[in-house]
């Protein structure tokens, strides 16, 4: 169980006779924290059921979601645990009494942080010993094959785009250019929640009557370390498989698909075994080493592309690259490298921490995204209001709160929208300290990963925040009481994480 919990980055506290108690957030939090526990928990559930074991052992895991207090250390060696003071856990305690063997239960906080990136059984409203209201839970049932995350969060439609047309047009010429058959990169860098996935689902729409060949792959920060997953994923989908597919059923839908890009047999013998699938005699047997078995499979899946850009261009998309793993950068060099004679348009999206090494080409084009400005934060909040009316105190505390990010302006107004009568959307809003106020929980886990990741520099964070919002140079000294030195690195950290905004000099 360590192991599994620890692969999907979770933290074991306690061992409990035949229970486990596990923390997701804590020490270190990640943005997919929910969905780190839910895949850690099916992860449990199928370990435990591969044991070999003289009698079969079965497993039942609950999962909540929420604040909570974690103070030092308690105990030593097996027994050593973190005390953690609030409902959650109590609440995940007793979800996981309720779990038939070999399930994994939810809390509804859980749910809505995970978007529909599982399938789920609802199990309504339960009462549970101890708390005080039914709570709506779920049960698990596996991973969902949707396309993306984005998608996945995304199942009620988009937001109109907004403050993003030049962008669009300048993306839509390289498209123009590309099916001509002079290949184009396009590179789309911007911090999270800027608005890079919905950039690429605009252009999509945009393309919608037109015939040409999509591609898009995924990476995952879960998946940083398997080798070719995006591309394997993509693979997958593409063919169709599913969950209860026998391995000639996939073999036969690989088929299907490779026959579009007319794929000889021993590329067809490559491309299964990447895919885990074994050769039913269906295609000759491919001997070579190792390293040159893995230099052809590169090679084939390049080829892969060329084949389809040749009927109709092709728009591929590689979402999220750093996230991605070696080998399949090393896929998108080699096709970086040869876009540029083909009818083929490469959009990637990247965070800042990524550097790729191919701005300066003739035909790669890289944009940044700005944040948004206050007129359009402001047409955003009207698209996400629809015809509600927001008090104008309100409408300018969004816009304040949530610095231009367009995620943000989202899901602060989705928020507000959310609370019941005006007095409890006031509060939403209000000026008040604690977190679980002023920030949804959609967006709670992300500005935690960003803090984390700040090292020692957190601290300096949390107590110019404890501060306000704005604030001196010599009152944060004051308070912090830092060297000089070790102060001013620690707010370059933090400017530099896009979390604080500089204006001026500090006075010495």
């Amino acid at each position: 169980m360590a192991e599994a919990v620890q692969r999907f980055g979770g933290f074991v506290a306690k061992y409990m006779g035949d229970g486990v108690l596990v923390y997701f957030g804590y020490p270190q939090a990640h943005e997919d924290d929910a969905e780190r526990a839910v895949r850690a928990g099916l992860q449990l559930v199928a370990a435990v059921q591969a044991l070999k074991t003289h009698a079969p052992l079965q497993t039942r895991v609950g999962i909540a979601t929420g604040l909570v207090v974690v103070g030092d250390l308690i105990g030593s060696g097996v027994s050593q645990e973190q005390a953690i003071v609030g409902e959650t856990p109590n609440l995940a305690a007793r979800l996981q009494g309720i779990a038939k063997p070999n399930e994994v239960v939810i809390a509804e906080d859980t749910r809505k942080l995970i978007g529909h990136l599982f399938e789920l059984e609802d199990l309504g409203a339960t009462d549970l010993k101890g708390i005080a209201v039914p709570v709506s839970c779920s049960v698990v049932l596996r991973p969902a094959s949707v396309e993306s995350r984005f998608d996945a969060f995304h199942t009620g439609g988009l937001t109109e785009l907004v403050g993003r047309e030049e962008e669009v047009e300048l993306i839509l010429r390289r498209w123009s250019k590309a099916k001509s058959g002079e290949g184009q990169v396009v590179l789309l860098s911007g911090e999270p929640g800027i608005g890079k996935s919905r950039l690429t689902a605009a252009l999509m729409e945009r393309l919608a009557a037109e015939p040409y060949t999509r591609l898009r792959y995924f990476c995952s920060p879960q998946h940083t370390d398997s080798a070719l997953y995006p591309i394997i994923s993509q693979m997958e989908r593409a063919a169709g498989f599913a969950h209860d597919d026998t391995a000639q059923a996939k073999l036969n839908k690989l088929d299907v698909l490779l026959a579009r890009s007319f794929t000889t047999g021993q590329d067809a013998a490559l491309l299964a075994e990447m895919l885990s699938l074994p050769n039913d005699g269906r295609y000759p047997i491919v001997e070579l080493a190792p390293q040159e078995k893995r230099q052809k499979t590169l090679e084939t899946l390049v080829a892969q592309l060329e084949a389809l850009s040749r009927s109709n261009p092709a728009l591929m998309v590689f979402e999220d690259v750093h996230w991605l793993d070696p080998t399949s950068l090393e896929v998108l060099a080699r096709t970086v490298d040869r876009v540029r004679t083909l009818g083929v348009l490469l959009a990637i999206t990247y965070r800042p921490e990524f550097e790729p090494p191919w701005i300066g080409r003739p035909y790669v084009t890289a944009l940044n995204l700005n944040r948004l400005g206050d007129r359009e934060i402001a047409a955003m909040i009207n698209r996400v209001a629809g015809n509600k009316a927001l008090p104008e105190s309100i409408r300018q505390d969004i816009i304040e709160r949530t610095d231009g990010i367009p995620l943000f302006v989202e899901e602060m107004t989705k928020a507000v929208l959310e609370a019941q009568g005006e007095d409890s959307i006031e509060r939403t809003v209000a000026a008040a300290p604690s977190p679980s106020v002023n920030v949804p929980a959609s967006l709670h886990a992300s500005l935690m990963a960003r803090l984390d990741r700040l090292g020692a520099a957190k601290e300096v964070a949390q107590i110019g925040a404890a501060i306000g919002r704005e604030f001196t140079h010599a009152l944060l000294a004051a308070v912090a009481r830092r060297p000089e030195q070790e102060l001013g690195s620690a707010l370059d950290r933090i400017v530099r994480a896009g979390l604080l905004f500089r204006q001026g000099t500090p006075t010495r």
